[in-house]
């Protein structure tokens, strides 16, 4: 299968709403821990290793930050939160503007949210998913550095967050790992679904 998402290309990163692109076409941000590997699940989609930054220091990321695979689609990196030792005022801001974006964004039409699968819905992991509810956006809870467990184990994660959320609808669980390439292909099926689906509605 071709993967689409490779001609992802950098459109703009701003601090708030304001500076965002027009709001039309569709989005799917990707949302989560600092440390939860978002940078690198977007490089490894994309097929690029430094289309998103990835920093040693997590929380770098502090704007909202485009990517654009055409004029109609694209994805969304938000701000790092949960981990970051940044001062009270920046995580109330960030706070702020991802809160912002999902009240106002229109064209907001799926999530991926990045877990950690050692460290899965964390206080803050389960804050945005309960924006993603609020705002009846499709999700799909991305749980990453699957290879850091026993397949065994992997597996037992998954099956823990889907029951978990087994009664919200419009979600999704799956395992990713980055250095194995490993969740790929189901990642660029549930994304290929959102914009299919909002193309044709």
């Amino acid at each position: 299968m071709q993967n689409s998402y490779r001609k992802a290309k950098f459109l703009l990163s701003c601090p708030s709403l304001k500076g965002c692109p027009d709001d039309n076409g569709y989005e799917v941000i990707f949302a989560g821990r600092s440390n939860a590997g978002k940078s690198s699940a977007i490089n490894t989609l994309t097929e690029q290793k430094k289309l998103a930054k990835v920093s040693r220091t997590p929380g770098r990321t502090q704007h909202l930050v485009f990517f654009e695979l055409d004029e109609q689609r694209r994805l969304v990196d938000l701000p790092g939160y949960g981990y970051a030792k940044v001062p009270d005022a920046v995580k109330q801001k960030w706070n702020q503007n991802m809160s912002e974006y999902f009240d106002n964004r229109n064209c907001l039409k799926g999530a991926i949210l990045v877990m950690d699968c050692r460290h899965p819905l964390k206080p803050f992991d389960e804050m945005m998913l309960q924006w993603c509810i609020n705002n009846d956006v499709d999700t799909n809870i991305l749980l990453t550095k699957s290879d850091k467990l026993k397949k065994g184990a992997a597996s037992s994660t998954k099956l823990a967050v889907k029951n978990a959320v087994k009664d919200i609808p419009n979600i999704n669980v799956q395992l990713f790992s980055s250095l194995k390439k490993e969740g790929v292909s189901e990642l660029c099926k549930y994304l290929d679904k959102i914009f299919e689906l909002n193309n044709e509605s």
